[in-house]
């Protein structure tokens, strides 16, 4: 987990959203947690992958995210894989939850970090990328990569 100057620790990054997705508008959102999962998430043992958030009933859910259980927790160690409800202003719910109903339009978690001792997540409305699209994108990453790689080597 590393530090940032402004007091955010980086949790995770789900680097696979911006592979599939092409990411229109992002948001701050935080999460509501049970004690031993804001302890597993210090542990390192938090994991997005396939995970999405759902609009319902005019609230915004995180959907297939999993927290491990705490190391040190006993019974009242929690569920997994539980559906955990964000943290928004309602007008950013309605914003990013009327555009998620939109036909191609989806909303997936970015990244997660501590910030003051909370636990935030950014989310991103996003469009699914076609598959010429992401071979589009590993061309630019490499082409990127070599005249990196180049520039190193003049030196």
């Amino acid at each position: 987990m590393a530090q940032d100057p402004g007091g955010e620790r980086m949790i995770a990054t789900n680097r696979k959203a911006f592979f599939n997705y092409e990411i229109l508008d992002k948001a701050e959102a935080g999460v509501v947690l049970r004690g031993t999962e804001v302890k597993s998430i210090r542990e390192g043992g938090f994991n997005f992958r396939d995970s999405y958030v759902e609009f319902k009933g005019g609230e915004l859910f995180l959907v297939g995210c999993r927290i491990g259980p705490y190391s040190h927790g006993n019974l009242l160690n929690h569920a997994e894989d539980r559906v955990r409800k964000l943290l928004l202003h309602k007008r950013e719910i309605l914003k990013l939850g009327g555009r998620a109903t939109e036909k191609g339009l989806t909303i997936v978690p970015l990244r997660s970090y501590l910030r003051n001792g909370r636990v935030k997540l950014e989310i991103g409305l996003g469009r699914g990328k076609k598959a010429h699209d992401k071979r589009e994108a590993i061309k630019k990453k490499d082409i990127e990569r070599e005249t990196r790689q180049a520039l190193r080597a003049r030196r």
